[in-house]
């Protein structure tokens, strides 16, 4: 049996994440590093209410066999490009950075759809900078899985992600633009869970639209 790691466990995908890996009979411990309580109780968990920008006084905690990162914000949430940058790529990256100093060996990031280090479109960017970033950290296994617009209820209410979801259904009956079509929050968590338990599987592995539905479905 292993112990996982989670950051990110109150948003969409991480709500799924966190859900599955307590009924999951791989996984005996999941530590879980929020700034906020979760209403969850469980003999497996344990919370831990951290403050990311004091990463110092809790990264000896960042032990454990599986690293799931399911960190995001939107820019508007966040206030400014600078703060959407901390806390999409900047915290994931120094949890990450602790735990393989502290011998975790697999990580499993959720990344975008066309995210590249050198777009010109912001996120892009930001988004592909963090997976450059995490690659060179060298971890015996890492995946990400690459979806566009992720589907499923949210605690808060995103008109316009509401209204693009509709939209971008019908990207998967146009050739080259079906990765962009919505993919469920519950697929995204199942794929990275099983990848990175499937022994098949080695080194560097990234999912996008179609191979997450596939792989996940499999």
């Amino acid at each position: 049996m292993k112990s996982a790691l989670l950051i990110g466990a109150t948003g969409l995908v991480g709500g799924h994440i966190l859900d599955q890996l307590l009924k999951s009979s791989v996984y005996f411990k999941i530590d879980v590093f929020s700034r906020r309580p979760l209403n969850i109780k469980s003999d497996k968990l344990i919370v831990h209410l951290i403050d990311f920008n004091k990463i110092e006084s809790w990264k000896e905690r960042i032990v454990g066999d599986d690293l799931f990162s399911v960190m995001g914000t939107t820019i508007k949430k966040a206030g400014s490009r600078d703060a959407q940058y901390l806390i999409d790529h900047s915290y994931p990256l120094q949890v990450a950075t602790w735990a393989k100093n502290n011998g975790v060996k697999n990580y499993a990031l959720v990344s975008s759809a066309g995210a590249n280090s050198k777009s010109k479109v912001f996120y892009s960017r930001m988004k592909g900078e963090l997976d450059r970033d995490i690659t060179e950290l060298g971890f015996n296994k890492r995946v990400i899985v690459k979806p566009s617009v992720i589907e499923g209820e949210r605690p808060e209410s995103r008109l316009g992600e509401t209204i693009g979801l509709k939209a971008m259904h019908a990207l998967k009956y146009i050739p080259g633009l079906n990765k962009y079509q919505p993919a469920p929050a519950e697929l995204i968590a199942k794929c990275m869970i099983k990848a990175l338990n499937d022994d098949t599987l080695t080194g560097n592995c990234e999912f996008e639209w179609k191979a997450i539905f596939d792989y996940a479905n499999r």
